[in-house]
């Protein structure tokens, strides 16, 4: 298989743009307002790390016809520049007394009649990258516009991934994989948490991940207690079961996977618990196909790790995947959105054991034409030793 190249060809974001507009003219939108990382990124090709800064806001408008404009602190002109964006308007940023909300004001005012609407994300997983004083402000001096809800356009276009989208989530997830395959090299009994998550965040970097911004995990005996705490400086031992989940990125797209491994000789109860998170993805994996419904893929593995039907610890057994860590949708019993081609997927079951430890389990899958395919090497049924 030929191997990604960083960034997309000009046609790529000219097709999301004509998408996007056409949603627009469904829904009666002018305009849609871009205020955050991804939203910016999609339709711009924007990638840079500077959005870890909370200072400045940057802007992107959709106009319902014509090209995007990019109204950005001055400092990202020359980056912007280099994307297919060619109308770029900036101020010097921070402005402490109008931080780019005249400028904003100005470019709706040109492109949005009077009377006419502004959509901005504001479902679930969206939020509003500027302050709430500025969006007041920019409400004010919009005139008869009006800001209002973006109808998903975005959300919608993005849960399906183009062919050069799902290479990037391919790559980074083969990342990963080869990462995982060297954990031996460096977990260990004797071996800190701590020190095997700095160790294991440069093995990610070495097998070609572009930086590594998520990784969490937990080890314990007999299980672990939860998926999100902080690494501690607390020593391996045998009997532990190690897990480590990572979100590592290549040119902007995230893989999303655990891997469980057990320092020696794991107890039945843990050899059985991750024998059924194996058969719970695999149920789920087996479905995963256009027609069937997100709901379905909940119950396929709810009713192997969870056959009392009580609700799981993490709310949800998986969830989208691409140029966050986590999209939409959700993988829960009350999600029925249709599996469409072209979606990449978490399957993320979950099993308690006794003691109230827990195994969790992650793979990373891509809805095709024919049904689901593995982008993360699918594991067997017997736990990793240490």
């Amino acid at each position: 298989m030929t191997p990604p190249v960083r960034g997309f060809p000009d046609a790529e974001f000219s097709a999301r743009l004509v998408r996007a507009q056409a949603l627009m003219a469904i829904a009666g939108l002018d305009a849609l307002l871009l205020t955050t990382e991804p939203e910016v990124r999609y339709y711009t090709g924007f990638l840079t790390r500077f959005w870890e800064s909370p200072t400045r806001p940057w802007f992107v408008v959709l106009p319902q016809s014509g090209a995007p404009i990019a109204v950005i602190p001055g400092i990202g002109a020359h980056l912007m520049a280099q994307t297919w964006v060619r109308d770029i308007r900036t101020w010097a940023a921070p402005d402490y007394n109008d931080d780019g909300v005249a400028l904003l004001a100005d470019t709706l005012r040109e492109v949005v009649p009077g009377g006419g609407t502004i959509g901005v994300a504001d479902q679930m997983e969206s939020h509003l990258r500027m302050p709430l004083a500025s969006l007041r402000a920019l409400e004010a001096a919009i005139g008869t516009r009006r800001v209002t809800g973006d109808d998903t356009i975005t959300r919608r276009l993005r849960l399906l991934k183009s062919d050069p989208e799902i290479a990037k989530i391919t790559r980074a997830v083969g990342a990963a994989d080869r990462a995982f395959d060297r954990v031996p090299e460096i977990a260990r009994a004797g071996v800190a948490l701590s020190q095997v998550f700095r160790d294991f965040q440069g093995l990610c970097l070495q097998e070609g991940a572009d930086w590594v911004p998520y990784l969490a995990g937990a080890a314990g005996a007999g299980g672990y207690g939860d998926v999100i705490s902080p690494a501690t400086d607390v020593a391996l031992v045998a009997g532990d079961v190690l897990m480590l989940d990572t979100g590592l990125v290549w040119d902007g797209y995230f893989c999303d996977f655990d891997r469980n491994f057990s320092v020696g000789a794991p107890t039945a109860a843990v050899a059985d618990g991750h024998a059924r998170l194996i058969a719970a993805t695999e149920a789920a994996f087996a479905i995963a196909r256009p027609g069937a419904l997100i709901c379905d893929l909940f119950h396929a593995m709810n009713e192997i790790v969870n056959p009392d039907g009580g609700a799981s610890q993490a709310g949800r057994l998986g969830h989208g995947l691409g140029m966050q860590l986590t999209e939409w949708p959700s993988i829960i019993a009350a999600d029925r959105t249709g599996l469409q081609v072209g979606m990449v997927l978490t399957l993320e079951p979950g099993v308690t054991l006794p003691g109230g430890k827990i195994l969790v389990h992650e793979e990373n899958i891509v809805i095709e034409a024919t049904g689901a395919r593995f982008l993360s090497r699918p594991q067997r049924q017997e736990i990793r030793v240490i």
